[in-house]
């Protein structure tokens, strides 16, 4: 019997700023992977689990009373398109039977989440309503992927969204600025750029790196094993990306972690973004934006 009207969360919950009026539904709970060396978004001791459909339909019933509206559902968890076809599918028939106004089902995804599925799974995932998967793909750059512990390379990155446009699925990116460190931001922009002009990124969400004590990293800038990138350099970096890329798409650079907010389609508002990164490069002092980051206390 339906006797309480609140959602099973646990953990932390994060969702892109785009999915703001969409439905928020635990999948799953933790990350699959938990390497990551920039991450401190889930604790170690958080273990990835799925959460039971009991659950879910219990979730679901809540939903009812607060947000019967949205047209979407967005998935939580690190990376709820881990699980199985059949069991990412069991839980569109109980959204679309609580809701079947529902147009849409998106969550985060892994590079790695993609490439266990084939083709015609991933058809089937599209027919069943998931689409505009977010994956924090964090750039393109080989040795900054490998360095981060990611547990994949750019080329692997291309062939499962190619996969994605293959089965109709739309997708967003994340990135990283100021990933690869001080001094390698224009190399890291260049790869990045090379590798997202062979796909069709619908959005490309940019956060700027902010380190904290709880991730892995934080031990290796304490060490100097890895300088942070200046935020001048992010500028570049960012200025670079955006003036390479080919293939139309929609830049949000405009989180807490941005000290320069920039949004824009490209091509449409390029050379308005390029002004406005421009512009900071040249008036604002280093200083004035490394105090704001330090400000930051969490994403």
């Amino acid at each position: 019997m339906f006797t309480t009207y609140e959602q099973h969360f646990t953990g932390p919950i994060w969702r892109p700023p785009y999915e703001a009026q969409s439905i928020l539904l635990q999948a799953t709970v933790g990350c699959t992977h938990n390497k990551c060396k920039f991450c401190s978004l889930y604790p170690k001791e958080l273990k990835f689990r799925a959460s039971p459909m009991e659950e879910i339909e219990h979730d679901l019933k809540v939903v009812k009373h607060y947000q019967v509206q949205s047209r979407r559902v967005f998935l939580t968890g690190s990376n709820p398109f881990v699980l199985r076809p059949e069991h990412l599918m069991e839980i569109a028939q109980c959204i679309r039977k609580a809701f079947p106004h529902i147009e849409t089902i998106g969550c985060f995804a892994r590079i790695t989440d993609i490439k266990s599925k084939t083709v015609e799974e991933l058809k089937q995932l599209r027919h069943f309503k998931f689409n505009r998967l977010t994956i924090g793909i964090e750039t393109g750059h080989d040795e900054t992927l490998a360095y981060m512990r990611k547990g994949y390379d750019a080329k692997t990155a291309l062939e499962q969204c190619r996969k994605l446009e293959e089965a109709g699925i739309e997708y967003h990116f994340i990135i990283l600025n100021g990933l690869a460190g001080k001094g390698k931001g224009v190399e890291n922009a260049l790869a990045t750029a090379e590798l997202f002009n062979q796909i069709h990124p619908s959005i490309i969400g940019v956060t700027s790196l902010t380190i904290f004590p709880e991730s892995d990293l934080y031990a290796d800038v304490v060490s100097g094993r890895y300088v942070e990138t200046p935020e001048k350099e992010r500028l570049l970096e960012l200025k670079t990306l955006i003036e390479h890329l080919k293939n139309p798409t929609t830049i949000l650079a405009n989180t807490i972690s941005n000290a320069i907010p920039v949004t824009g389609i490209i091509p449409k508002d390029r050379d308005y973004m390029l002004r406005t990164l421009q512009s900071a490069m040249d008036e604002i002092e280093e200083e004035v934006m490394e105090s704001f980051r330090r400000s930051i206390g969490h994403l």
